[in-house]
């Protein structure tokens, strides 16, 4: 009886201490239910339904896939003003090197990827090893290559791409079993995506408890796992409902996945967390910022690139107009996800449910019609109410 009441008691200050250090995560994944149950509430149903759903998980691939890099620049105290200009660029590059120059998908993708690499160890240079701010780099970035873009397309729209190009914002993953009146490949894939994850937190339990780490009771350790398979189950099951798994979904969680294991389990996503921490700590203990500041402006132009690819792919066209503004809507959704303006903090998984949220709001107000006016001043609150929370979650940490 003792023992009992003593791993209860365990359990309810693990429980307490998740909630109090987690608490941004944890209100935003709450404000992207509630956002969700309302709209689904106001569009009488209209919002829940697997074809808007669908399109909606569809709509957030290119600004999900821009808010994991963004997370890096962020974290160790930098911004990227540019993004925008550099996805309408590259994905300018890639509809010119189909259209005009007959270059097949492959061919196209691999230049393309390369000039955003290109693009980011520019602006890397001038802020690792000039030391010029990242605000006024990106800033001038955001200009020249928004120059560039009406330069290179004269103005008009390049279109149309190669059906194989098109796929990758357009199409699904094709089903094994074509008569069933579900998606069966996509039934397979979440399946397959929940066994993962269990076996994945059971390695890690094990892993904890053998270097004598303390881990979750095993009570609270089968409700998280429980629960996340219920999200991962119901993600999946809505596309299974509809057309099954777009490819820019897949490329979407395979970026997840990559940039997830490269913040938590390599020495580059350590050193990031340290500079954005405490820059001075992070120079005497031997790290090299110039080179981890290069990396990251480097891999922010090559998810640049993969978004210009997907956004392009998607619409089926290139256009002066493409990406602009969407630096906005990239930066306020990994600060809506819980990366901190102040650097330090931050995390792909919250970036990209950030990106749902803005993306959800988005869709639940057009479907409901709500003008332009008031859908900017709706998510410039909500950016506000995020920035406030993540500063006043710092100023409750440095008092405790």
């Amino acid at each position: 009886m003792e023992g009992k009441v003593s791993t209860e008691k365990k359990a309810s200050e693990i429980l307490k201490f998740s909630i109090k250090n987690n608490m941004r995560q944890y209100t935003m994944f709450i404000a992207l239910i509630g956002i969700m149950l309302i709209f689904t509430f106001l569009t009488e149903g209209t919002f829940i339904s697997s074809r808007n759903l669908s399109n909606l998980f569809s709509q957030t691939s290119h600004i999900a896939i821009l808010a994991a890099g963004v997370v890096l620049v962020i974290v160790a105290g930098h911004i990227d003003l540019s993004i925008g200009s550099v996805v309408g660029f590259t994905g300018a590059i890639a509809a010119i090197l189909q259209v005009n120059f007959g270059l097949g998908t492959i061919p196209a993708i691999i230049l393309t990827l390369g000039v955003g690499a290109l693009i980011g160890a520019w602006q890397g240079y001038w802020v690792a090893y000039r030391d010029v701010p990242a605000f006024i780099v990106t800033l001038a970035g955001m200009l020249i290559f928004r120059g560039a873009l009406i330069g290179i397309t004269n103005g008009a729209t390049i279109a149309p791409m190669n059906d194989s190009f098109k796929a990758i914002g357009q199409e699904y993953l094709f089903n094994i079993m074509p008569n069933a009146s579900f998606h069966v490949t996509t039934l397979i894939f979440g399946a397959a995506s929940i066994l993962i994850y269990i076996l994945f937190e059971i390695k890690k339990r094990n892993e904890r408890i053998r270097y004598d780490f303390q881990v979750l009771p095993m009570s609270l350790q089968l409700i998280k796992m429980i629960l996340v398979s219920i999200a991962i189950g119901s993600f999946f099951m809505i596309l299974v409902m509809y057309k099954g798994i777009p490819y820019s979904i897949i490329l979407v969680l395979i970026i997840a996945l990559i940039f997830t294991y490269v913040t938590n389990k390599t020495p580059f996503g350590r050193y990031v967390y340290a500079i954005g921490g405490n820059k001075e700590a992070a120079k005497l203990s031997g790290i090299n910022i110039r080179k981890v500041n290069m990396m990251i402006f480097v891999l922010m132009g090559v998810l640049s690139s993969i978004g210009g690819i997907v956004f392009t792919a998607r619409l089926n066209a290139a256009s002066a107009q493409a990406g602009n503004g969407m630096e906005l809507e990239v930066i306020a959704a990994a600060i809506i996800g819980g990366t901190s303006t102040l650097g330090g903090e931050g995390t792909i998984v919250g970036a990209i449910i950030g990106a749902l949220v803005m993306a959800t709001l988005n869709n639940g107000m057009s479907l409901m019609n709500v003008g332009p006016t008031w859908q900017y001043i709706i998510k410039g609150l909500i950016l506000l109410i995020a920035v406030w929370v993540d500063i006043s979650s710092r100023k409750n940490k440095a008092k405790a």
